[in-house]
């Protein structure tokens, strides 16, 4: 079971106001919940009063998924090399001569769950769940062992770790029973869901709940980083298991939890089958699943960066970076560049660019509206064959740590630029330094007043490479930009600010 411990917030809020006229008093909005104004819904014709009939006629498909793996584990050095005692110690497994022995191998499970979609023996799960534990281990078997206690060796048929979905087959004699996918874009917040699986190994566990939320980002799922919310019970196990809604349907694949103990404490996330089921489709046909890819690195325009740029926020992502040479750079986006919407859809929380270009076909072209120096404008990029998720975090590369992490020791600055920092040209000497690039072109931070805003944001050592999209090679730059941003009357500048090896991040400080 994945643990998406960075949730995004994905909870707009909004609001109209309302204008009271006193000579017409009709026109006044009450509240929602205004006595009268809702009705108690009475369930649906042909809704259960229990899930028992629905579960009996579900629970068949459902499957429990073990694997068979061989993990490769160093031995420990022999604490009594050189004595007397140590012969002995290597009798019981211990290294010899002071020095690590040969690796040994030892065996490991993993447990999920998952479900039939073919009367032939399709199986849809976790790719998690069947993948290596970890860097040193060789899945050698997947099983799946079906409600009757029959077991069957499964073949795994395709994976896609980016949507963490699987598809395995199993050869039965008999035709075997099995569930179809459902709408999953018809559900709504409230509506009731069963999850059937098999958490902590218990197998054939049936919890239910409703819908949490739709559309949430938990930080944890890249170009498909967009799932079902549900308070039904999902713990270590579930993942896998299908999320079933009132009419029988899969309209989702148990995938995370958001826990601090390991438990289930009312927040679950599934797979949309709207999303699952072309991977699904996909992987059947035996073809690599492909996603739009423009080579870009974004970040959200938070309450700070919408200010700066004095833009509303949650209206778009901004492009902290585009890969040289790759088809966002080719097209002309550049980074500053905050993108609205993609071939039409708005940008948002909900939905974000990541989302959206991964699901343009590669090598189709997407229409991006851009706010560019605050003024509106268009892109269209071609887009490429997204590479693996292991490679765009080689690609990335660093540690993007520009949270709170001020070095406690740094002096305190003038801030006579108006932000509580001095700076100095960043010269090949200082690069190599602070450990920049040489490509690197910018201001090196010399002090940062810890008074100021600035001063829980960046340290001694930062790059800044703009200040609101102009580049900044001297501290007059800086000053510049500061003076600008005031004559605009924003309370915020924008910096774009490079930390070692990590990439150039946007920064908003207050202006002091």
């Amino acid at each position: 079971m994945r643990y998406a411990y960075a949730l995004t917030g994905a909870l707009l809020l909004g609001g109209t106001a309302a204008s009271l006229a006193l000579q017409n008093p009709a026109t006044a909005q009450s509240a929602q919940n205004e006595p009268g104004t809702i009705q108690a819904a009475a369930p649906r014709p042909g809704a259960p009063g229990s899930f028992a009939d629905m579960v009996a006629k579900l629970q068949p498909a459902v499957v429990n998924i073990s694997t068979d793996q061989k993990v490769t584990v160093a031995q420990p050095a022999n604490p009594f090399s050189g004595t007397p005692f140590a012969e002995l110690f290597g009798q019981f497994g211990g290294g010899r001569g002071g020095q690590n022995s040969a690796p040994v191998t030892r065996e490991a499970q993993s447990l999920g769950s998952g479900f039939i979609i073919s009367p032939d023996g399709y199986v849809v799960t976790n790719n998690h769940v069947v993948a290596p534990g970890n860097s040193r281990a060789t899945v050698e078997a997947i099983r799946v062992t079906l409600p009757d206690r029959k077991e069957y060796v499964a073949k795994l048929v395709g994976r896609d770790a980016a949507s963490d979905l699987a598809l395995l087959k199993i050869d039965a004699k008999a035709p075997l029973p099995y569930v179809k996918f459902g709408d999953s874009a018809r559900a709504r917040v409230g509506d009731w869901v069963v999850a059937i699986g098999n958490p902590f190994g218990l197998g054939g566990t049936v919890t239910a709940g409703i819908v949490s939320a739709v559309h949430r980002v938990t930080g944890q799922g890249g170009a498909n980083d967009r799932f079902i919310q549900t308070d039904a019970s999902i713990n270590q196990g579930n993942s896998g298991g299908p999320m079933f809604n009132l009419n029988g349907e899969v309209i989702g694949i148990n995938s995370q939890i958001f826990s601090q103990s390991g438990g289930n404490i009312g927040i679950g996330f599934a797979i949309p089958a709207e999303d699952a089921k072309p991977i699904i489709d996909t992987l059947m046909k035996g073809k690599p699943v492909q996603r739009g890819y423009i080579g870009v690195s974004i970040q959200r325009l938070t309450d700070d960066i919408a200010a700066a740029l004095n833009l509303p926020k949650d209206s778009g992502e901004i492009i902290a970076r585009a890969e040289p040479g790759g088809p966002a750079a080719k097209a002309g986006l550049r980074a500053g560049d905050v993108v609205t919407r993609v071939n039409g859809t708005q940008v948002t929380p909900d939905t974000t660019l990541s989302y959206l270009v991964a699901n343009v076909p590669p090598g189709e072209q997407a229409k991006l509206d851009v706010i560019r120096d605050g003024k509106p404008t268009s892109v269209t990029v071609t887009t490429a064959v997204r590479p693996a998720e292991e490679q765009l975090a080689q690609q990335l590369g660093g540690d993007d740590s520009f949270s709170e992490d001020n070095d406690a020791e740094t002096p305190s600055a003038s801030g006579a630029n108006g932000i509580g920092v001095t700076v100095q040209p960043l010269t090949p000497a200082i690069a190599r330094q602070v450990g920049v690039d040489s490509t690197v072109q910018g201001v090196v931070i010399g002090a940062v007043d810890p008074a100021s805003d600035a001063g829980q944001k960046l340290r001694r050592g930062d790059v800044i490479v703009s200040v609101n999209s102009v580049p900044a090679r001297s501290p007059a730059d800086v000053a510049r930009g500061v003076q600008a941003a005031k004559a605009a009357g924003r309370p915020q500048v924008l910096l774009s600010v490079v930390r070692g090896r990590n990439p150039a991040v946007f920064i908003a400080v207050k202006l002091k």
